[in-house]
């Protein structure tokens, strides 16, 4: 028990004073906001108050402890941020490779920490500039990569073994790090110098964000190719990050986020024992996470201590793991993308600044922070500057690293960390007996658990329950006036000529060797990387290795379920 019976008895004697003087303030206020309209983002019910009696079946040792050691729920690392910050990574991408690596520049000379990459929705679903599914979309929401040439030059001048790159890329995944495995060895840098993420989430694609490429059994088979390889040839990397962000900008709740991104994860563990025959501990030290940190503040926080202390009992108790660094769960954050608003837009930062914040409470090991303009068009020099230093006075500024976990201890937050893990269990064991993810997404259960809470949440936002500052309250007639950072339609005709001119000066015998010598791993069931890297290195180019994709396992049509 936490608290010894005497002081739930005195707490108990002093919490029936406190309700007495209560009911006597609300019997002379009649206009005092409805106690069931006290909620999270949510919908979690949150209570007038918290005291000893709501954490009264906590064992300490059992369910907080200290950093560093099971359950993990205050942290990883025994040092927290005093032994080093959380890697401020900035996500960027824009244009062609040229523009996005003198961004990437710009964000390190102004102190960002880690490099991370968004690719334009070619690059994303798998297709090359000039396939006439890709006409207008070139380098719009990312960077264009559409061979290992463009990547070269995303890359130029980055120490690429000093630097951790993250990449949000997913049905391409394997191409796309084959481009990385492949600029290093060209650089004279072994795989096992460089480190990074790929993103590599194709389960909360078909729950959630919809780029598409082949089925989920295939998908999930490539993605634990990338698991083997990563194991044995490029230790530093982290082959899977197991995404909730993009499942709660679908507009799932917080629990549902936890949930699902967790039994996604469990997924994954499963599919590599049993399909590759690895050992947990060989592979799932190199798991991470990604989360999205959202407007309320104390639910966020909860959320992601209850994340550490699910995965180090799923990794132990059900999977068997003995390395307690299979029993971490490391995560990056990101700001809530969903919770901007084009009107009043300088809010923004504000939004922004308490999301982050929540995050490093939580205990994050990497942030990407929005920018203010991000809602409108890919973010400005000067948006992103804003973004990082937030991170920067936060880190440097506020005092928030100076102790960890400082709101450990804190009835209301443990309390909803409780009821976090608890609700977010009760979906896992009802995954679990549909059969597991996979076969849940065949039946459409997260994507219309998440469509019910999307819709719940809009009609709230629609009757004023829940407020959005300068949306349906406080809102002005003025419009701010903000700089759109557009990318010219010239960097498509651009881009297209370089694919052109590689495409006449590679040897495309050789690249056709490759492309068949993929296609047979594909169908005998081989790892697919070390091919994948050999037709990079010959100038294959995205799509054409994706194609190859689509032509053995077949395409997937999401059936839109209602």
């Amino acid at each position: 028990m936490y608290f010894a019976t005497e002081v739930l008895t005195q707490s108990s004697e002093l919490r029936k004073k406190w309700e007495d003087a209560v009911r006597k303030v609300i019997a002379k206020n009649a206009d005092q906001k409805p106690e069931a309209l006290w909620s999270t983002v949510s919908d979690l019910p949150i209570r007038r108050l918290y005291g000893p009696e709501d954490i009264k079946d906590m064992d300490f040792v059992r369910d907080i402890g200290y950093p560093g050691q099971f359950p993990f729920v205050r942290g990883n690392q025994v040092t927290g941020y005093r032994g080093k910050y959380w890697t401020f990574r900035m996500f960027s991408g824009m244009g062609d490779a040229k523009t996005t690596n003198e961004r990437w520049h710009l964000l390190l000379k102004e102190g960002q920490t880690g490099l991370s990459t968004a690719f334009d929705f070619p690059t994303l679903m798998g297709y090359d500039t000039d396939s006439p599914k890709a006409r207008g979309e070139c380098g719009k929401c990312g960077v264009a990569i559409d061979t290992l040439e463009d990547f070269l030059q995303l890359v130029e001048g980055i120490p690429m073994d000093k630097v951790t790159t993250s990449m949000t890329i997913n049905p391409p995944a394997t191409a796309l790090w084959a481009m990385y495995c492949a600029a290093a060895e060209i650089r004279g840098i072994p795989l096992n110098k460089i480190g990074g993420t790929i993103q590599n989430d194709m389960l909360k694609e078909f729950i959630a964000q919809k780029t598409l490429m082949c089925p989920p059994e295939p998908s999930v088979k490539l993605i634990s190719d990338t698991v083997e390889f990563g194991t044995k040839h490029v230790p530093r990397w982290n082959t899977i990050s197991i995404s909730g962000y993009h499942i709660r900008e679908a507009g799932a709740t917080a629990v549902q986020e936890l949930a699902f991104t967790l039994r996604d994860g469990m997924e994954y563990v499963e599919d590599v024992i049993r399909r590759k025959g690895l050992e947990v501990d060989a592979f799932a030290p190199r798991l991470s996470f990604f989360f999205n940190s959202h407007s309320d503040f104390f639910e966020e926080i909860a959320k992601l201590r209850a994340a550490r202390r699910i995965w180090a009992k799923a990794m132990r108790d059900r999977y068997k793991a003995k390395d307690e660094r299979s029993w971490w769960m490391r995560f990056h954050t990101q700001t809530a993308g969903c919770s901007l608003t084009a009107q009043q837009p300088y809010n923004n930062v504000v939004r922004t600044a308490t999301q982050a914040l929540a995050a490093v409470l939580g205990g994050t090991q990497s942030l990407h922070t929005n920018s203010l303009d991000e809602v409108l068009c890919l973010p400005s020099d000067h948006a992103v500057q804003i973004a990082l230093r937030t991170q920067q006075i936060i880190a440097e500024e506020t005092g928030a690293a100076n102790t960890i976990d400082p709101l450990a201890g804190s009835y209301f937050v443990e309390a909803l960390t409780n009821e976090m893990e608890e609700k977010a269990w009760e979906y896992i064991h009802k995954i679990d007996e549909m059969g597991g993810m996979v076969a849940a997404i065949e039946k459409g259960f997260p994507q219309l658990e998440i469509a019910d809470s999307a819709y719940k949440y809009q009609r709230q936002i629609d009757a004023g329950e829940k407020i959005m500052v300068g949306i349906n309250k406080y809102q002005t007639a003025e419009e701010t006036p903000i700089p759109f950072l557009e990318i010219d339609d010239s960097v498509e005709k651009d881009q297209i000529e370089r694919l052109t001119a590689v495409r006449r000066k590679r040897d495309n015998k050789t690249v056709k060797r490759c492309l068949d010598d993929l296609k047979g791993a594909c169908k005998k069931g081989e790892n697919v990387m070390p091919y994948c890297i050999e037709a990079v290195k010959n100038l294959a180019s995205v799509q054409e290795i994706c194609d190859v994709y689509r032509e053995v396992f077949g395409e997937y049509r999401d059936p839109g379920l209602y």
